[in-house]
């Protein structure tokens, strides 16, 4: 916290804070996203990072994404009962935003997601390609999309081979083959804009930028500046959280979030 006094009077600023929750198990990601995140916002912004403590270290499959929403609930559960401050908004630190609607319903605080930022901020220049690591999530993302409203927009969805672990253990070798896909995104599919969607493919943007004929957007970048606005909005009637309703009954969940399960 920070207080600035001026004529006699205190003016508190309280820091905004930012959970930011990965709903992958490999905290390295987490930190690559912190690190981020926190060359977008600066020093003005306090992060908590959280890593989920169940389900696969990257996720490539529909499974693997089924279980990283369960994983993001429990995730933030925990948080909600141990950050001593708590925090003003949460970003959903995996991009396809793996139970993003369902942490919606329980969170105390705004939701956002890598995916969901993204594509906001793609369609604000015109219709948009993804690319991102791992074949399998195309019709992952075209759900979502779907989902979100913002499926019209869609220019193309361009997975390559490599999945997201791959690319986080090699990215110069990753580089050409994603500048490649963003480059056929606006040659051939008439791309305005491209998404390099992945937590673990944050900072790749600005690498490929030079060689792509329109902007490339980093999804973590735009995922740190939607999770702020939120944060500053925080005093503002949220419709999300379980606080003050009945759990619904449950078998087998983490007591805390049994606690939450609307």
């Amino acid at each position: 916290m920070h207080t600035l006094a001026f004529a006699h009077e205190a003016i508190v600023y309280i820091m905004p804070r930012i959970l930011v929750l990965n709903a992958n198990t490999t905290a390295s990601v987490t930190d690559l996203v912190v690190r981020h995140v926190r060359d977008v916002l600066g020093a003005d912004v306090e992060l908590i990072p959280a890593t989920a403590r169940l389900g696969a270290r990257y996720i490539s499959t529909e499974t693997a994404y089924a279980i990283a929403g369960h994983s993001a609930l429990d995730c933030l559960a925990l948080q909600c009962a141990e950050a001593p401050n708590g925090f003003d908004s949460v970003l959903l630190a995996c991009f396809g935003d793996p139970g993003l609607f369902a942490l919606r319903e329980s969170s105390p605080v705004p939701v956002v997601g890598l995916a969901e930022a993204a594509m906001q901020e793609a369609a604000q220049v015109g219709r948009y390609s993804i690319v991102t690591g791992g074949v399998l999530w195309k019709p992952m993302l075209s759900r979502l999309a779907h989902a979100l409203g913002l499926s019209d927009s869609i220019a193309s969805i361009r997975p390559i081979t490599l999945t997201g672990d791959q690319v986080a253990a090699d990215p110069e070798g990753a580089l050409k083959f994603l500048a490649a896909e963003a480059q056929a995104a606006a040659d051939q599919d008439g791309a305005q804009a491209v998404i390099l969607g992945g937590a673990a493919l944050a900072g790749l943007a600005a690498r490929i930028a030079p060689l792509v004929s329109v902007p490339v957007i980093d999804s973590v970048h735009s995922g740190a500046r939607a999770a702020l606005r939120l944060a500053r909005q925080a005093h503002k009637p949220w419709p999300g959280g379980a606080a003050g309703k009945v759990p619904a009954p449950s078998i087998g969940l983490h007591p805390e979030l049994a606690r939450v399960l609307p």
